[in-house]
């Protein structure tokens, strides 16, 4: 009986480890290590061109008159 458990054992075991070793293999076969480089895309949210941004002005001297306006 020992023994019928030790081969079921191992022979799971093999079972186990040949698909883990196929697996692995199959996984590094597809992976292509010469990959072509993606094109650069625009951010979705980026305004076509031509269109009209609204922005806030944060420059120095900006900032500094409105400090001067309400003091």
């Amino acid at each position: 009986m020992d023994a019928l458990f030790a081969f079921f054992y191992f022979a799971c075991f093999a079972a186990i480890a040949g698909g883990a070793f196929a697996l692995m293999r199959q996984n590094l076969r597809q992976t292509d290590w010469r990959a072509v480089p993606i094109a650069p895309r625009p951010h979705p949210e980026a305004p076509e061109p031509g269109d009209s941004v609204m922005y806030v002005d944060l420059s120095r001297e900006r900032l500094e008159s409105l400090y001067n306006q309400a003091g």
